[in-house]
């Protein structure tokens, strides 16, 4: 069975053009140009991937996002005109999980399409051995890909995850913005990312952790994050 990518954009053309390139990569490809049709294809066909554009006639993209995440963890890529920093972190902090701009490279989409898939895929994936960490409250265990905090499931995605999980293993250790970036995305950090510090808000977020002075992530400013064992 093929994977099933959904792309939402409202500029026909921009959708034909990527569906051109993702099928010629063996993918199986859903088009919506609103946001209600959008939701629609989520809940029918259950896409693997989506791809939205922020200008959509009925709901932005960052709405449209947010309201996928409520029930569904599989990648999002915001496709879209604006390219300021704002924009890039409130679609981050919506839940998307990365983030290209018009006018793109077809072919950088369909490769970090095809990345997301693998660690999806590898997300899914159940294997044997000991992989837990378990500290206040907090359990995560990489052989099921699960993690919960007091024995209430988080709904993470993969990119969260894996974020996680890497600080997990690396406990008490101040992990670089760089370091962390380059260790889940597979990508070479560029300066001024800020994809990872949106990302650590949103794990904040669902482990209703403040910001200001947060219990398990913590920050060294101007560095990075770590994870402090238990005392």
């Amino acid at each position: 069975m093929k994977t099933k990518v959904l792309i939402v954009d409202d500029e026909q053309e921009i959708s034909d053009l990527v569906e051109i390139y993702l099928k010629n990569e063996g993918f199986d490809v859903l088009k919506a140009y609103t946001a209600r049709t959008a939701l629609d294809a989520v809940e029918t066909y259950a896409p693997a991937l989506a791809i939205l554009d922020i200008m959509l006639p009925d709901m932005d993209g960052f709405a449209l996002c947010a309201e996928i995440r409520k029930m569904h963890t599989f990648p999002i890529f915001m496709l879209t005109a604006k390219d300021t920093d704002m924009d890039k972190i409130h679609g981050l902090t919506m839940g998307a999980d990365d983030y290209l701009t018009k006018p793109f490279n077809p072919l950088e989409l369909v490769a970090r399409v095809k990345a997301q898939i693998r660690r999806r895929e590898q997300y899914d994936q159940t294997v044997q051995g000991k992989n837990c960490y378990e500290s206040r409250g907090l359990s995560v265990n990489a052989d099921s890909h699960s993690c919960s905090l007091f024995g209430k499931p988080l709904n993470l995605t993969p990119i969260e995850f894996s974020i996680l999980w890497y600080l997990c293993q690396n406990e008490n250790r101040v992990i670089p913005s760089e370091e962390l970036f380059e260790a889940v995305w597979k990508e070479k950090y560029l300066d001024n990312n800020n994809t990872v510090m949106a990302h650590i808000a949103r794990i904040r977020e669902k482990m209703n952790e403040p910001s200001r002075k947060p219990k398990y992530i913590k920050t060294a400013w101007g560095v990075g994050y770590r994870i402090e064992s238990e005392k």
